[in-house]
């Protein structure tokens, strides 16, 4: 799933599908990011603020895709806080597999195997089934769309997703490499959705970073050429040269964001993907709200993005319309 897909491979959606968007929310427990990872000692006391933020979403229409982990999908308050809006479809529940805390626990707990799609065959599927199975437990119907944690895929991942009901993969982040750790090298792929088994019915579709500024159409190529040079890069953002921008309110400003969306459009991009942590709904949990002023800050990034989105026209979509509108 991290080689590039050959030109046939293109999703074509019907044509009055249009531009939409999707918003993901890796929905996930609490833990202390610089620390290594754990199986236990990991908090789930933002969960009820979910109710929250659907609130937030449904007041612009807008549907949220929860891909949600075990130790959510086995809170009760999850179901709770999004039981209902899933119920009357304001809502969707898809699938994020964090390996270290999902059983069964097979695996020597290291940050190669961090990575789902790094671990044994068998086991990265024993761990999706558990979680899909509990997702369809608590919520009463099977996931359809999949996020490996730390955008984890590995080579035996499509099939493991085909072979278990799933329509979406959306763990590839495009232009994004995690190959310093054991994880996926994503520099080269896409951002126009592609089918992975076409005849499975398994589509990718990638979470949205945009190139920006003078040098945006080198960014596949110069970006990751300047990876050993953080200052350059850094550089080369501020005086508008080249950014890369990747559309969720975590690290990005509103301006950045509607600038990228622009740009997204621009180039006839089908589906724009959203995403960010769950964790951040609640100050302290995330490098990113560390306080109440930047939790309204998160609500403020969204205020301005749904806004911008409904003056341009674009509308959300969910999986099922996603798949729907996908010519086979």
């Amino acid at each position: 799933m991290t080689a590039p897909p050959l030109p046939e491979a293109r999703v074509r959606f019907a044509p009055d599908f249009g531009q939409r968007f999707i918003v993901t929310v890796d929905t996930e427990e609490e833990f202390d990011w610089a620390k290594p990872f754990e199986r236990t000692g990991h908090g789930l006391g933002h969960v009820p603020r979910l109710a929250k933020f659907q609130q937030f979403c449904e007041s612009f229409g807008v549907a949220p895709v929860y891909l949600i982990d075990y130790p959510i999908a086995s809170d009760p308050a999850v179901t709770d806080a999004l039981g209902a809006a899933v119920c009357a479809g304001r809502a969707e529940i898809g699938i994020q597999l964090h390996p270290w805390v999902n059983p069964p626990h097979r695996e020597d707990l290291t940050v190669y195997n961090s990575f789902a799609g790094n671990l044994p065959p068998a086991l990265e599927r024993a761990k999706l089934v558990k979680l899909r199975d509990t997702i369809a437990t608590a919520f009463g119907d099977a996931p359809r769309i999949y996020r490996a944690g730390r955008y984890g895929v590995g080579p035996a991942t499509a099939q493991i997703l085909a072979e278990s009901g799933l329509a979406i993969d959306t763990s590839v982040r495009s232009h994004f490499d995690y190959s310093s750790q054991g994880g996926p090298d994503f520099t080269e792929l896409p951002l126009h959705p592609w089918w992975v088994d076409k005849v499975g019915g398994l589509m990718e579709l990638p979470l949205t970073t945009v190139f920006s500024g003078l040098l945006r159409r080198q960014g596949p190529w110069l970006f990751p050429r300047l990876w050993r040079v953080p200052r350059l890069r850094g550089a080369m953002a501020r005086t508008g040269l080249m950014n890369r921008v990747p559309l969720t309110p975590e690290g990005v400003t509103p301006a950045e964001a509607i600038r990228c969306i622009d740009l997204s459009l621009a180039d006839g991009l089908p589906i724009l993907v959203f995403s960010f942590h769950s964790p951040s709904l609640r100050p302290g949990h995330t490098p990113y709200v560390r306080d109440a002023r930047q939790l309204d800050q998160l609500y403020d990034w969204w205020r301005a993005v749904f806004s911008h989105l409904q003056r341009c026209g674009i509308k959300p979509a969910g999986v099922q319309e996603i798949m729907q509108a996908a010519q086979i």
